[in-house]
Formats: C-alpha cells, structure tokens, sequence
C-alpha cells in the first residue's frame, strides 16, 4: 500500500451556471518518503490535487488515502486536525505574517502541534540562524522562502506541499530553495510534493506525474534523481 493513493478522483467547480471539470478521474500513488513532481499546464489540475491531498478542498468522487486514512470522509474538525499536525504548506508567495519576525513566524506555526520541532534549529537548518530577530520586509524573496520552509517543517509533518515553491525566485535563489526540498527529503525521509508547470526540474524528483486537462498523462519514475545542482533550466 502507498502512503498516498488517490482512486479515480473526480472534481469539478460551479461559477453559475457554467460547471468547470477540475479532475476528470485522477488515480496515483506515492511512496513515504519520496520527492514527488506534479507538472502540467495551467489548468492541468495540478493545484486541486495539491488542495485535496492538503485537506483544503475535496472531492466530489473517488477516493483519497493518506496513511492508510481515507480523508476525504473526514468531517471538518478532523480535517482541521489533519492539517494541523500532518501537512506543511510552502507557497508561492510565501505568506508570511509581516509584523511578526522570523522566528515568531516560525513559532506560529509550531505551536499548532505537539510534534513540533525547535523553531530556532529549522531556521539555521534553512541557513537562517542569523535573521531570527529580522522582519520578512526585511528579508530577501529567497530568505522569505526559506522561513516558509522553517514555519512548515517546524510542525514535524508528514506531508510537506509546496505549490510553485521557486515561481517568484530569480534563477539562483530558486535552485537554492530547491536543493533545500530535495535534501530534506533525502535526509528526513519526508514526504515531498511539488508542483510546477517547469518540466526542466522533472529530474530531481523519484516521481514525476504529469497532468493534463484534469487528467493523469503519464507517471515516471527516477531511480536516480538527479543533485538540483546539475539542473540547468
């Protein structure tokens, strides 16, 4: 059994009258501890699918099961509960709160779970051991990033999504934040999922599956992911 198993997942939106097919039967499973790349289009789906497996959103058929759990029975609390203590989040945007510094933005986070691990570590274990004290208007894009990326591995979860983690990075940072990802799955054993529409960075990742129109195309697997420093995109 996978640690994630997504069967015949169906999803769509109403705006009016006009219904909008999200996910048209999507089915795949993921391995514990691999570094996982969803890639597609805009409007492949991609997104929904990092909502659903995130307890954000659900779905309208099929079945979703996380850890031998079938979430999308949950009830709302327990979705609460879900994300609180087994899932952290990386956006884009990073989503900082502005008038807390960086070790507070961190210690927010950790303070949703019992689990969680030292706010001060994570920040020097992302290269941040210095900035603790520093506001994100303060910071960097890349810096903010990476306090992201402390605030949800702080919560110690299970499940860790980022969706277009590098996608308001110069090319530099990017691959900075990416070689992060990739060693925290490789020296944690967590669960990684990234989404992308840069099919360029496929070759890190154990698994690659690949969206179109709601649709899973194709899944591909990596014995031997590449090091994010041998990319070039």
């Amino acid at each position: 059994m996978a640690f994630i198993e997504l069967s015949s997942v169906q999803k769509k939106y109403h705006m009016g009258e006009v219904t909008i097919p999200a996910l048209d039967g999507v089915s795949f499973g993921i391995e514990e501890g691999e570094l996982c790349m969803i890639v597609g289009p805009s409007g492949a789906g991609k997104t929904t699918v990092l909502n659903i497996l995130g307890g954000i959103d659900g779905c309208d058929e099929g079945k979703v099961k996380i850890d031998g759990e079938m979430i999308n029975s949950f009830s709302r609390r327990q979705l609460s509960v879900y994300r609180r203590q087994n899932v952290g989040f990386v956006f884009q945007f990073y989503n900082l709160v502005p008038n807390l510094t960086a070790l507070e933005n961190v210690e927010l986070s950790a303070s949703l779970t019992k689990k969680a691990l030292s706010p001060k570590r994570m920040l020097d274990r992302v290269g941040l051991g210095e900035r603790l004290n520093n506001f994100p208007a303060q910071l960097s894009g890349g810096e903010q990033q990476r306090v992201a990326i402390a605030r949800a591995l702080a919560k110690n979860p299970k499940l860790l999504l980022c969706d277009e983690p590098t996608g308001a990075l110069d090319y530099s940072t990017g691959k900075q934040i990416l070689e992060l990802l990739q060693t925290t799955s490789n020296e944690t054993g967590m669960t990684v999922i990234i989404i992308t529409h840069n099919t360029a960075l496929t070759p890190m990742a154990n698994r690659v599956i690949t969206m179109r129109n709601g649709k899973v195309h194709r899944i591909t697997i990596n014995d031997r992911p590449l090091p994010v420093s041998r990319l070039e995109w």
